[in-house]
């Protein structure tokens, strides 16, 4: 069905007195009754609004015109070896995942297409610090819209990023949102997604903060340290950002909660760990005693004994481990499994 109304062609019985748009009616409301979800929500206003005519028009339909009908239509699927989309939409909608992101964009922007499905799934899931900004640009009646249509935990994200002022006029104008009509929202969500669609593709994923501060991770401590003092001398501020972007073994005792602690143990193989802590020396001393103390008493008695026995760690063996620590974590902390206490927090 998802090629329109006109699909159905004519018969030679009872069914040839029907028109092609009354015939796509009586296929519908078969697959319907048969508990068939058919995407026509995809279709176009005016294809959604002649099938609902042509459906209301329809009174009684005898057993040999629906099955000269339903004959026609298995005909017509018999017929049909391929079904292309038949607009730039679709097209963009089906290459999906398989053209370059940068392709895609300029293709949209060229014929003015969103990008497909729902705007409004697409608009919840983008990230808070995107759609922040967007919304303090908006009226707060539509900022009012967007937040009652998301998720109520990435409404409130997005609420805590915006302008204490800001923030409180939208939560009044979401009040009035009971009046807004179901075309207005959709037109709202529809005029937001494409202007996402429209902002520039980037090239890399995350900020300069954040690349770099990747980066520093998984640095030498000689190199992180002398690359954060260039820093400071050239970009105060923006070394300052990267410093709490950074999160090395140094870090763990500010902002790997004590409940955590286990999970990560878990997952690293116990050599790795004894050598990690055992190179753990100056700052690192206070991670090092953070992890020992949030572990059971038995299993840390015997970590210390094993370190006591393994003696003075060579750096780059230190370091290693060290890192494999901080790997670990970054991997929970992707997945979900646990959430480090954000260095805002700390302050």
């Amino acid at each position: 069905m998802s090629g329109g109304l006109g699909g159905l062609g004519g018969g030679s019985g009872p069914a040839r007195k029907l028109s092609r748009r009354q015939k796509a009616a009586i296929i519908v409301r078969l697959l319907v009754n048969g508990g068939a979800k058919l995407p026509l929500a995809e279709w176009t206003d005016g294809m959604q609004t002649e099938l609902t005519r042509a459906m209301g028009g329809l009174r009684m339909v005898d057993r040999d015109t629906l099955a000269e009908v339903i004959e026609e239509f298995q005909g017509e699927l018999d017929r049909v070896a391929l079904c292309f989309p038949g607009a730039m939409e679709g097209a963009l909608g089906l290459l999906d995942g398989h053209i370059s992101p940068i392709t895609a964009a300029r293709l949209r922007r060229e014929a003015g297409v969103a990008a497909k499905g729902d705007p409004w799934e697409r608009i919840s899931g983008l990230d808070p610090a995107k759609l922040a900004p967007m919304l303090e640009e908006e009226s707060v009646e539509v900022g009012a819209v967007v937040l009652a249509k998301l998720p109520t935990g990435k409404a409130a994200e997005v609420l805590g990023k915006l302008p204490g002022e800001k923030a409180r006029r939208i939560t009044h104008a979401m009040s009035r949102t009971g009046r807004v009509g179901p075309e207005t929202v959709a037109r709202i969500g529809l005029t937001l997604a494409a202007q996402f669609d429209a902002q520039p593709v980037q090239a890399f994923d995350g900020g300069p903060v954040e690349r770099v501060a990747a980066v520093l991770n998984f640095s030498p401590s000689a190199t992180r340290d002398d690359v954060l003092k260039g820093l400071e001398e050239d970009d105060a501020e923006f070394a300052e950002e990267v410093k709490k972007a950074i999160f090395t073994f140094v870090n763990i005792a500010e902002r790997l909660a004590a409940r955590d602690v286990p999970k990560i143990t878990r997952g690293i193989d116990q050599p790795v760990l004894v050598t990690a802590l055992a190179a753990a020396q100056g700052e690192a001393e206070r991670s090092r005693d953070h992890i020992l103390d949030n572990m059971s008493k038995r299993m840390a008695e015997g970590l210390r004994e094993e370190m006591a026995e393994l003696g003075k760690v060579k750096e780059a063996e230190g370091e290693e481990a060290m890192t494999a620590v901080v790997a670990e974590i970054r991997r929970l902390e992707a997945e979900g499994e646990i959430i480090l206490i954000s260095p805002d927090d700390e302050e």
